[in-house]
């Protein structure tokens, strides 16, 4: 069977992965776009079914991480902005999100972000893999526990 056309570029995605408190995940917002659905609409969605969103799936930002994570990607903070601090959707919780919005587009785009974060996983994985095969032995257990580098904010796109 032929594979479809992508209805999300992967560059859109890899872009939209953030790592927030060790974990890779995505923002409500950037969900919400990729979905073509509106914000709101995802988290009424995620409200209804709290089962199905435990803590490890997705948790919302602290004002201070919402701060840095505004000053980083420029969102706005005037009216008509952002009055909510975001919610943050780790891999599982991404996985989840297809079974409550229920729609075809949710469906596909759900299984390509599902290949970028695995493209990301098997990426992060070679080069820890080439980092303690080579004469960085010593750096392997700061490349676990690290989180990912960036210009200081915090936050930075897991690509």
């Amino acid at each position: 069977m032929a594979e479809k056309r992508s209805i999300v570029p992967s560059r859109r995605i890899a872009e939209a992965i953030l790592w927030i408190r060790g974990h890779r995940v995505i923002v409500d917002e950037d969900l919400a776009s990729l979905y073509a659905v509106e914000t709101r609409v995802l988290i009424q969605a995620v409200k209804r079914n709290p089962a199905r969103f435990p803590a490890d799936f997705m948790f919302q930002l602290s004002t201070a991480e919402f701060t840095r994570l505004r000053s980083q990607f420029v969102i706005s903070k005037g009216s008509g902005g952002r009055r909510h601090r975001p919610y943050a959707f780790t891999e599982e919780g991404v996985a989840m999100l297809s079974s409550v919005l229920r729609s075809r587009r949710a469906v596909r785009v759900n299984v390509e972000i599902m290949r970028a974060f695995l493209s990301i996983s098997t990426i992060s994985g070679m080069l820890l893999r080439r980092a303690t095969s080579k004469s960085l032995k010593s750096w392997a257990p700061v490349i676990l526990t690290a989180p990912v580098p960036n210009s200081g904010s915090g936050y930075s796109s897991a690509m």
